[in-house]
């Protein structure tokens, strides 16, 4: 086992893949808030309309993301990528989102010395699972694990909450007013069920970055919330 270096907080680096999600949003704002991190890099299929000056928006093509290998350095990568079935239908497109454009940029940090990559995952993942959702979120865990990077946090989280930027989710509206039903009657071992901010998510990214800690770490919904 090792330690993952400790980064100076006065001139730490982060990276974000995934900033115009729900908590890829959120993250970029605590981050900008919070003094513990100089620079955030950000990158993106097209510019957000955010402007700050410790933020830098690199714009760039995924699929081809060996090429801006160079510019993702730093000390710290939130990964925050992530599809619906609704948005990326085809699922060869829906896996590559998933699952191959976070285990190549894990690679990418190995290769370039970056002490700590987060993972936002789903509560179930399971490579043997039959369902495609949770078989992709599990093979992505398990592919990124055996990269070997010094340390990686892998977030769990249940269904999310939170105000999202597209519109006409009305199912997922539908299921979070039950969410809000159902949740008080989740208790015991069915705690980790039960609905999450995006938010806490995001939060409990930022404080575990600031830790110094060794391995893989693997967070359920429940123990997300109490990390934030």
């Amino acid at each position: 086992m090792y330690f993952c270096k400790k980064f100076d907080t006065k001139v730490a680096k982060a990276i974000i893949a995934g900033a115009s999600g729900l908590i890829g949003g959120l993250l970029i704002d605590i981050l900008l808030q919070n003094s513990e991190y100089k620079e955030v890099v950000i990158l993106v299929r097209k510019e957000l309309p955010v402007k700050h000056n410790k933020l830098k928006q690199l714009v760039i093509d995924f699929d081809k993301l060996n090429d801006y290998a160079a510019e993702i350095t730093g000390d710290v990568i939130f990964c925050c990528l992530g599809t619906t079935r609704r948005k990326t239908p085809d699922r060869a497109v829906y896996r590559k989102i998933d699952h191959d454009y976070p285990v190549q940029m894990a690679k990418i940090g190995l290769q370039n010395g970056i002490e700590q990559y987060h993972l936002v995952s789903a509560l179930g993942a399971n490579a043997s699972s039959s369902t495609f959702y949770m078989r992709t979120k599990g093979e992505v865990e398990d592919d990124i694990i055996n990269v070997g990077l010094k340390c990686l946090q892998i977030y769990q989280p249940s269904f999310l909450t939170g105000h999202r930027a597209e519109k006409n989710r009305v199912e997922e509206r539908i299921v979070g007013v039950l969410f809000k039903l159902i949740d008080t009657l989740l208790l015991g071992g069915l705690k980790k069920y039960r609905s999450i901010p995006a938010k806490t998510v995001a939060m409990a990214m930022y404080k575990q970055s600031l830790k110094q800690q060794e391995g893989v770490f693997i967070h359920l919904s429940d123990q997300i919330k109490q990390l934030s």
